[in-house]
């Protein structure tokens, strides 16, 4: 709805991609950009709906149901906020792109935080190394951690508010660094489940 009434006051070539400094580098025609959103949270929502269906463990994520679908709202209204950012500039509007992203990655990724820290074990949301996919205890220890750290991110991101330059800094950097410690530590969290298993067997 909102892609058809903007649609005529769009220019043809549509401001769709920017760098890292906040500079437009990419365009495309006004029907790819004003159609991108509908189709990627379509995708999204078919992805979504059929995961509980075809996951072996799906009795788990109905145990973290609620969480799973505030992702898929989550989700939906980030890209709808990611596509009202991409209008108002192609309307005429200027700020700094990754400025006005931070809240809404902040907000995401402290959502991700609240999600991680009660997800249960399955093949498709969550923290899904070998480690943690094979041991149970392995999962629900990395996945506390890991629920904490995604918080961190979250508030980091936000940062980007304030300052231009740091932005995408912040959004980016906290949860690469996140994500390769939370691998490390379920890789050597794992030996140290399966010895304590064997010392109580």
């Amino acid at each position: 709805m909102i892609g058809i009434y903007f649609y005529p006051q769009m220019p043809e070539q549509m401001a769709a991609h920017w760098n890292i400094r906040g500079e437009v580098n990419g365009y495309l025609p006004k029907f790819w950009v004003l159609s991108l959103t509908l189709l990627i949270s379509i995708g999204i929502f078919l992805l979504f709906l059929a995961i509980p269906r075809i996951d072996p463990l799906k009795y788990n994520i109905e145990i973290f149901r609620k969480y799973y679908e505030g992702l898929i709202v989550s989700l939906l209204i980030f890209l709808l906020y990611i596509d009202s950012l991409v209008i108002s500039w192609n309307m005429g509007g200027r700020f700094r792109m990754f400025q006005a992203l931070s809240p809404a990655i902040g907000i995401l990724f402290y959502y991700l935080g609240i999600l991680t820290e009660n997800v249960k074990r399955n093949w498709f949301i969550g923290i899904r190394t070998p480690w943690t996919l094979s041991d149970e205890n392995v999962w629900d220890k990395t996945h506390r951690l890991g629920g904490k750290l995604m918080k961190i991110c979250g508030v980091l991101a936000m940062i980007g508010i304030v300052n231009e330059w740091l932005a995408p800094f912040f959004m980016l950097a906290p949860i690469i660094i996140v994500s390769i410690y939370l691998t490390v530590y379920s890789y050597l969290e794992y030996p140290r489940q399966s010895k304590l298993r064997a010392n109580s067997g």
